[in-house]
């Protein structure tokens, strides 16, 4: 998984307080069909509640937020498992479809279905003879 290290933005009741924050590059799968596009992004430990997607021009954007775990009333002695950010961008082409992108959240992985417009999907051209 890439890593890089980004200028992270928490607003807060008093002000906006900026950190250092490491923000991870989530792994992407993209395959094409003649329907559409299908975008698998692995974001381990991300529920649907801290999770971003969002369309703005021709720019996607995925955010994604892990909560700390859960100790139940216990303290916690020793924990590897800390909070993460994960952010992917991508340009779209005008072949997508804008108003029919569908997403789903399942163990980890964020499943975007991108479908192409009419004008875009291939189509079988009769030949007559003459």
């Amino acid at each position: 998984m890439n890593i890089e290290t980004v200028k992270y933005q928490n607003g807060a009741s008093s002000g906006e307080r900026i950190r250092n924050q490491t923000l991870q590059k989530p792994n992407v799968d993209i395959r094409e069909t003649e329907a559409g596009i299908i975008l698998a992004a692995d974001l381990p430990g991300v529920a649907t509640e801290g999770l971003n997607v969002m369309l703005e021009n021709n720019v996607l954007s995925i955010e994604g937020h892990t909560a700390p775990p859960d100790a139940q009333g216990r303290a916690s002695v020793y924990t590897e498992f800390g909070t993460n950010d994960f952010r992917r961008v991508f340009t779209l082409s005008d072949e997508v479809d804008r108003e029919k992108i569908t997403a789903t959240l399942k163990n980890g992985v964020l499943q975007l279905f991108l479908p192409k417009v009419a004008e875009a999907k291939p189509r079988k051209i009769a030949v007559q003879s003459a």
